[in-house]
């Protein structure tokens, strides 16, 4: 498997914060605290705070897996188009 290109980081970095501002909205409409999302959706307390702020690592945008997506939107009854922002970065290599 290649290294990720770090091109990649300077798009998917501001769309990755943009999705952890959605979830902290999304959350905050649900009266939910963060701990209580993390434990319906099954992940730990420490990633859901880390995904909040569009984390993974330290310098490192998030990435979360798909089923994770699926389960904070189904704790925080929104769909997934509505919980990843509109402007999907071009991802693509060499872009």
């Amino acid at each position: 498997m290649a290294d990720p290109d770090p091109r990649v980081d300077l798009v998917w970095g501001p769309y990755a914060r943009a999705l952890g501002i959605n979830l902290q909205r999304a959350r905050a409409e649900r009266g939910l605290s963060q701990e209580e999302v993390a434990r319906q959706a099954g992940i730990s307390g420490y990633t859901y705070y880390k995904y909040e702020r569009g984390r993974s690592r330290p310098d490192t945008p998030m990435n979360p897996q798909l089923r994770a997506l699926l389960a904070l939107c189904q704790v925080l009854e929104v769909s997934l188009e509505d919980l990843l922002p509109p402007d999907c970065p071009d991802l693509r290599a060499g872009a």
